[in-house]
């Protein structure tokens, strides 16, 4: 990767500067500025308001593109830092704020939300959640962002909860527990608005937790509807697990999903089986874990389902973020859905059906022959289970991708995903389910350094599933990815570097080095006329704009 000369020093002192000290924004409680509520109306016609970002996904398809193109190829190289919000609790930033009318709610470790100004980073409000002691979590203190639907706010906590909080004051209006975080249960997804309801996933999948997907009413905080993820006594596919192991089966589903107002349905992936690497115990596909769910978005009834990794036994969650497009197959214009998956294959699936359309690799795998033209279920390569010696198999547990943003930008047809070549030693082990434990059966070790694999943004032709491009990035980078009709794709790497590049063609148009990890996805708005772009990198949130 090409570099542009930084002075971290200088940056540092522009962000002490461009924004008010951790001790003063303590104290400091302001009322938002008035703001037009969040209706369904504006969510579902979210494209239209480039100007503000909405939720995670930027728009209900989740393509995480905008159409603002203020900030273009020819004229990215010349940004520059506008103001700097500093994270007050020193933890890792996974947050994607949202921006309405000139404001911007920014998520912060472990289940915070603070209100600031989208012109200066300036606080108007702070949201703590008090957090037990005893929490049970897997992968850190994280939370990713938050819903809105009129002035509330939707959050969920870490100590798997769901709080409603009032977009103007900070004040909370609900806080309704989803499950028992003593047992393992969590929650770090940003919430998802479909309607008149807050539809949320669980985290905790390396607990032996059983997975689901609620649905609350925004007003009372009372639950509408829940669908387990993973079937019961008496559902189909309770066979597909061996005697009680779908009780504690895991098929968390820990990242938010997509919508499709036409067709009502509601797209949420679903996490690995527990215990994750020992399949002996839990003999069958496993359902729904490793899926794809649609869902009746009134009444949460799953009316199709992809599973990608049966019986997966190497950790390779589907909760990548869905993201809907209309393509034309074939000569016929079809919605489709398209997801990357941790298990390394990139695949286009009819959204209305469920039937695959194509679907091929898109990082390093030794794990399958491919997949069956047909069904698009997995021809396996025998052997490849974890043992108790160990066996090498790609890709490793993080997987060809993970939980980071793809984007999608319907003015190139090209998806843009996140990806690592690598490889793992797989193991398993005998291990008895204790509620509130960790219950994994195993693990994984790599025998090189990690600079001995190789990481890119790829760019995937979704009609062919072919690569176009890729741009690498070392080390392995975890960040999302945000396009533009501008032309660009904004990411960010694990060395602390945020970069543009060219949608078309992938060259490095600009860079700045942040001096933390970026392990968040980019958001771009546009308030007073100027576009800007926001990342989180380390625990500041950073915002560019061109020079005034």
């Amino acid at each position: 990767m090409k570099r542009v000369l930084c002075t971290l020093c200088a940056l540092a002192i522009t962000a002490i500067t461009a924004q008010v000290s951790a001790q003063e924004q303590e104290f400091q409680t302001v009322m938002t500025p008035a703001f037009s509520p969040i209706t369904w109306e504006r969510l579902v016609n979210a494209k239209d308001e480039p100007h503000n970002w909405l939720m995670y996904n930027g728009t209900l398809d989740a393509q995480r593109h905008s159409r603002l193109d203020e900030v273009n190829v020819s004229n990215v190289d010349e940004l520059e830092l506008k103001w700097a919000y500093q994270i007050p609790e020193i933890d890792r930033a996974e947050t994607v704020p949202v921006v309405v009318d000139g404001i911007m709610f920014i998520t912060e470790a472990p289940s915070n939300v603070v209100a600031v100004d989208a012109r200066t980073g300036r606080q108007y409000w702070r949201y703590n959640h008090e957090m037990p002691e005893d929490l049970r979590i897997c992968c850190g203190r994280n939370n990713r962002g938050i819903a809105i639907l009129g002035e509330t706010l939707f959050m969920s906590t870490l100590d798997a909860h769901l709080v409603a909080i009032d977009a103007r004051t900070g004040n909370l209006l609900w806080d309704t527990e989803v499950a028992k975080h003593d047992s393992g249960y969590s929650k770090t997804a940003a919430p998802l608005i479909v309607k008149d309801l807050v539809v949320t996933g669980i985290a905790g999948g390396e607990f032996g937790i059983r997975g689901f997907i609620d649905a609350y009413d925004p007003v009372t905080g009372e639950l509408v509807w829940r669908t387990y993820t993973i079937p019961g006594e008496g559902e189909f596919g309770v066979d597909t697990w061996l005697g009680d192991s779908w009780k504690t089966g895991g098929s968390a589903t820990w990242i938010t999903g997509a919508y499709d107002p036409d067709l009502n349905l509601i797209y949420w992936g679903t996490g690995n089986p527990g215990p994750d690497w020992n399949g002996d115990v839990r003999l069958g596909d496993n359902l729904y874990s490793d899926s794809a769910l649609a869902l009746n978005g009134d009444t949460g009834e799953i009316e199709w389902y992809f599973q990608f990794t049966p019986h997966d036994v190497h950790d390779w969650d589907a909760i990548q973020i869905p993201i809907l497009a209309d393509l034309n197959i074939n000569g016929q214009n079809r919605r489709t859905m398209m997801w990357a998956n941790r298990n390394a294959f990139f695949y286009t699936i009819d959204a209305a059906d469920g039937q695959f359309i194509q679907g091929a690799p898109f990082a390093t795998q030794t794990w399958a022959q491919g997949l069956d033209s047909v069904t698009g279920a997995p021809i396996r390569v025998p052997g490849l289970a974890p043992t108790y010696e160990g066996i090498m198999v790609s890709p490793p547990i993080t997987g060809g991708t993970n939980w980071y943003s793809p984007a999608y930008n319907p003015d190139t047809g090209l998806f843009y995903v996140t990806s690592f070549d690598g490889e793992q030693i797989f193991f398993k082990r005998d291990e008895d389910y204790e509620e509130g434990e960790r219950y994994t059966g195993g693990g994984g070790r790599y025998d090189q350094p990690m600079d001995a694999f190789q990481s890119y943004i790829r760019a995937i032709n979704p009609l062919n599933s072919e690569i176009e491009w890729e741009f690498p990035i070392m080390p392995r980078s975890s960040a999302g990815i945000t396009t533009t009709t501008g032309g660009l794709v904004f990411s960010g790497t694990a060395d602390g570097y945020f970069f543009a590049l060219n949608a078309e063609t992938g060259e490095e148009l600009w860079n700045i080095s942040l001096g933390r990890r970026v392990h968040a996805a980019p958001i771009t708005y546009e308030v007073d006329g100027q576009q800007h772009i926001t990342i989180a990198s380390g625990n500041v949130v950073y915002t560019f704009t061109l020079d005034d």
